[in-house]
This record gives structure tokens, sequence and C-alpha cells, in this order.
């Protein structure tokens, strides 16, 4: 099996703390403790890894726009000095802004994250 960032992360999943090392492209399993997966499991785990970072595409886009937390603070307090902590001030206008440019409508959760313990639940976002 040849071994790709992928495979690694697969393993890692579903064998935390196991053992093993690579020689070449071949994965040498040292684990006794535990059995090495097959090439099915490790697969199905690489499709699923995949499936659950593309879910998340939403929060890495909306979070790459919010701006540095540092310009946040600096523009929260010029609000402040200017008595503009409304929805008139400079922070409040550009988080809208950013929320309302990187809207979801729906999100499909895996049941990954602690949000819901029945994979394809839907949730409505207000």
């Amino acid at each position: 099996m040849a071994i790709n960032k992928s495979t690694v992360d697969a393993l890692k999943s579903l064998k935390p703390g196991a053992e093993w090392v690579m020689r070449g492209d071949e994965l040498e399993w040292l684990d006794s403790e535990q059995t090495e997966p097959s090439s099915d499991a490790i697969a199905a785990e690489v499709t699923r890894l995949q499936a659950v970072y593309d879910n998340k595409e939403y929060q890495r886009t909306r979070a790459a726009a919010y701006p540095k937390i540092g310009d946040q603070l600096d523009s929260l307090y010029h609000d402040i000095l200017n008595n503009k902590l409304d929805k008139t001030g400079t922070w409040f206008t550009g988080i809208t802004d950013v929320k309302n440019t990187t809207t979801l409508d729906e999100i499909l959760l895996d049941g990954t994250d602690g949000s819901s313990t029945n994979a394809g639940d839907k949730v409505l976002l207000g």
C-alpha cells in the first residue's frame, strides 16, 4: 500500500498511538497490541476524513474572512472612544459584513464534533 498524508491521517484516526514505520513506500506494522487495519478500512477512513474536511469548508471560509483579533480590538477601542458601541460602529458593521457575505442556510452535521450523535442530522441556522 502506498502511503500518503491522507493514509497517515486515516491510520492515526483508526489506531491512535499504534506503532508503525514507513520502509520506502510500504507500511511496516510494529504494534503487537493492535491489529493492522485492512486496506479497505483505511480507504473508508480516508473517505470519511475527506468528507469531514469538505463539510467544514464553510467554517474555514468564514474564519479567514474575519479581521485579525488585534484589528477587531482596535476597532472596538475606537468605537468606544467615538461613542459608537452600537450597530453603527465600525466593529459591528465589519463583523456583520462578514456574517452576511459568508452565510450558511443549512449544515449537515457529521456527528464527529459532539454537536450531534446522529450522523446526518440537519440543523437550520438563523
